[in-house]
């Protein structure tokens, strides 16, 4: 006959697991998509692609406010189709929450996403970053097979300076991902605002020392080119 002493050792072997596996500290998952922010924007995009159709097969930037306050994208790529839907502070996963509006519908050959920033200044980790991206491309993978998709690398700036480190950890490791993966491009434009001295230049930024001027996006043209392909003699502009 089992003794009562041994029946409530029994039960302690199979609690005190359960009870101390309760207790390990699990990943706090980031903000949530901040949905809301966006919606009138969004619905902009939406908008303006019923009354004025974007190409299809076309190259679609996209992300945060580098691209949002691109101007000169069809003057600085002429001979290709280009799309801009980036809307300002955004993450990237806000761009993978809103794929289904901005991104599938307009079945791009090619996504240039640019993203980690904002996300990096609000306290996500570099390989928090670098799995966002992974689902990014997941996530487009999953509808649009073909297309072929860029990153935008983080640049130094003078108004994140003590991010520079996260940034430089979540570029290394989205670009590892991108060296072993086909239809992925990771574009360096670390160039774009580092001084002669190494360290976060104001020279192509604007007064708010995080967002580029003329000179910074005439340089950032010339770090993307080389990944949009030939000319499409068919191209227009939008």
């Amino acid at each position: 006959m089992i003794s009562r002493a041994h029946r409530w050792f029994a039960v302690l072997l199979v609690a005190v697991p359960s009870l101390l596996s309760g207790c390990q500290t699990r990943p706090t998952p980031g903000p949530a998509p901040k949905v809301e922010r966006w919606k009138k924007e969004i619905a902009a995009f939406e908008a303006s692609d019923r009354t004025n159709p974007p190409p299809r097969g076309a190259i679609l930037f996209t992300g945060s406010s580098t691209v949002r306050m691109w101007k000169t994208l069809a003057a600085d790529f002429p001979g290709h189709r280009v799309v801009n839907r980036g809307f300002g502070g955004c993450r990237i996963e806000d761009v993978t929450h809103f794929a289904d509006r901005i991104v599938f519908p307009l079945e791009p050959r090619l996504i240039v996403i640019r993203g980690g920033g904002n996300d990096i200044a609000d306290g996500k980790s570099a390989e928090r970053v670098a799995a966002d991206f992974r689902a990014f491309v997941k996530t487009v993978r999953s509808r649009l097979p073909g297309t072929e998709i860029a990153f935008l690398s983080q640049n130094p700036t003078v108004a994140r300076a003590q991010n520079e480190p996260v940034e430089r950890e979540a570029n290394a490791r989205i670009r590892r991902h991108v060296r072993w993966h086909r239809g992925l491009h990771y574009i360096d434009i670390d160039r774009v605002s580092r001084g002669a001295d190494g360290k976060p230049s104001d020279a192509n930024l604007l007064p708010d020392h995080l967002h580029l001027n003329a000179e910074g996006y005439r340089l950032l043209a010339e770090c993307v080119r080389p990944f949009l392909g030939p000319p499409d003699a068919s191209a227009e502009r939008h």
